[in-house]
Formats: C-alpha cells, structure tokens, sequence
C-alpha cells in the first residue's frame, strides 16, 4: 500500500499566481476593497520567491501555474483587457523561466470579453510562452459560456491546440441570495455560490451541444465538478424527464439533439481534487469522473495557513481513499501529463 511518505511525484494543476505587474493592474482597476484587501494579505499569491521557499518543503510537487481572480475582463473593459492578459501571461511565464523546477509550465489567461483578441492571446501564449492550455471563468461577466461569440474559443482549444481548458468559478457578493438584500451574506456567495456557478456552467455546457460538437473537448473543473457529482443521482433521473416540468414543453427536445444520455456528458469533464482535503467527498468525485479524468489540485495559497495547508491535506485525501498505487499516480501525475501533453514528474511511480 502506497503512503503518504512515499516519493510518488505530484503535478498539482490547479493553484494560484498573480504577477506583481498584473497585481498592479488590480490597484488601478479594481473598485472593490474586499478584493483587494484579500490578494494583498496572501503573501505567497505575489512573492513568488516566499512561494518557492515554502514549496522546498515538497521536492516532488510541480505547480502548474494559473490566474487568481479577477481575471481581465473582470477589472477593464475589451478595449484595454487584452494589455492586462498579456501583462499577466508574461508574469506567469516570466516565474516558470525563472523557477523551471518549481513551475514547469502554466495555463494562459484569457480577455474573455473581446473574444476575437482571446483567440489571438490564446495563441500566442501557447505558441511563444509555452502555455499548455488556458483558463476561463465559469461566466463571462455574468454572459453564460455557451452564448455563440465563445464558441470558437471552445473548438480552437478542441480541435487545434487540443489542450485543456482549466474553468474556474466565479460569483460576487453583490449577488444577493434572496431578492430582498443588497449583498449576499456570510461569504454564501463563495463556499456554497462558487460549486453551485461550476455546476451551472457545465451544464449549459452539456445542454446547449458545446460537448456534442466539441467531443474532443477537454475541461478541468475546480472543486470535482463541483454540485455534479454529489447530486449525479438526481441529476441523471430529473433530466431524463427534461421538458416535463416546463408548462409549453418547450426543453422536451433537447434531449433528442443529444446522441447519449446527459449524464455521460457530464463525465466527460475532468474534476480536481480541490476540495478543502476532504477524502470522502474525493471518493465521490472519484466515483463519478473515474481515477482517468481526476486530476490533483491545491488551490494553493488559497487556505487558512495562507499555502501550505491545501497542499499537504489534498495529498493526504488522496492516500486515503483505498486507491492502488497506479490509480494514485493517475490522479497525482499521469492525467495532467496525458492532458498537457507533457512529461512533467514523470518518475517511477512508488
């Protein structure tokens, strides 16, 4: 049986960077203070030499770098976004170069609200900074992912590039959780909204024919899939009977523009193990996406000890959950090397 002291190398491919220059963009841009106060305080977001002090404690974790949020259509409009998502990759280039044994490689940040400068910045991160694919947010300023002005982004990324696209949720606390306040309360908005806004985006995804037409498409989800697979149960009976509950009938054929049952599309995203270090609600994801399409993540430094807590507590969950040392090198190396079309980590497995 594997342990947790073993020397099995781990590709964590879902933690969070912000360049100081990017960093500088939000002060300019963001007008909101909680944001702020919160990027400020995690020194390990910015300092990226802290960053590689702590990650010496792990010699066989790589980070593959991402975003933190705000993305750039988040702060300017898509005229300016552009600038700051180039300014961004740069960052994030800039550190893998600097610390290639730490950060062999990062997924690219998108100026989601100019689509056509997207798919320039998306090939161009790729093609010059070594991008091995790019991350979207679960909506686009609130615009679902499926609306047909993102579309060529999706089969760019599928059919060209063929890398994945890391989906990161996203929902503010100006969105209220009942139609009666200003704001949601009790940080609802984040714990409970961001799975919740995951769960929504896959399945515009599934219904509006996205992963019909795009099968080769390939999504890493933060958080397991957030809701899905918890509720897969309920999901795959109640859409089974898609329309039913609707007065004029009108989603009843949906289903048949779909060749297999929606929850076989569901399946065809692949979920992270970000999930606070909680080995039962791993085994859940396990259950649902297979040992094939979970990937390890820390959502580092995003954690109570500002980095290293995700990271040791994600790493001890999946020791936990009675898998096989193969299926453990799956989730911890070989899916994101299979994703990435890389050979990072890529030692025995132990």
């Amino acid at each position: 049986m594997t342990t947790l002291t073993s020397t099995q190398p781990v590709i964590d491919i879902y933690n969070h960077v912000m360049p100081p220059s990017y960093m500088e963009e939000l002060k300019k841009y963001s007008k909101d203070p909680g944001l702020l106060k919160r990027m400020s305080s995690l020194r390990l977001l910015w300092d990226i030499p802290a960053r590689v002090e702590m990650l010496k404690k792990w010699p066989q974790v790589k980070q593959v770098l991402t975003l933190a949020v705000p993305s750039p259509e988040m702060l300017v409009d898509g005229d300016l976004s552009p600038k700051l998502a180039r300014i961004a990759n740069q960052g994030m280039y800039e550190m893998c170069q600097t610390w290639p044994d730490f950060f062999p490689t990062f997924a690219a940040t998108l100026p989601m609200n100019n689509p056509a400068a997207a798919l320039i910045e998306m090939d161009y991160a790729i093609e010059h900074f070594g991008a091995r694919g790019v991350q979207v947010l679960s909506s686009v300023n609130g615009v679902a992912l499926d609306h047909p002005d993102y579309f060529p982004i999706f089969e760019r990324m599928a059919n060209h590039h063929q890398l994945p696209i890391w989906m990161h949720p996203i929902r503010l606390a100006k969105k209220p959780d009942y139609v009666d306040e200003e704001k949601s309360k009790y940080e609802v908005w984040q714990v409970l909204g961001w799975p919740f806004e995951t769960s929504v985006a896959m399945s515009r995804l599934v219904f509006s024919g996205v992963l019909e037409k795009l099968p080769n498409l390939k999504i890493i989800t933060h958080h397991c899939g957030g809701m899905i697979p918890y509720f897969s149960g309920r999901a795959e009976t109640l859409w089974a009977q898609l329309g039913s509950r609707s007065a004029d009938n009108s989603e009843a054929d949906v289903l048949k523009s779909l060749s297999k049952p929606p929850i076989d599309y569901f399946k065809m995203f692949y979920g992270d193990t970000v999930l606070g270090g909680s080995a039962s609600a791993l085994r859940c994801g396990l259950d649902f996406f297979g040992t094939d399409h979970v990937v390890f993540a820390s959502d580092c430094p995003f954690d109570p000890e500002g980095g290293e807590m995700y990271i040791r507590e994600g790493i001890k969950s999946v020791f936990a959950v009675g898998l096989s040392s193969e299926e453990i090198h799956q989730v911890c190396c070989s899916n994101a090397n299979l994703l990435m079309k890389t050979k990072i980590n890529a030692g025995d497995k132990t």
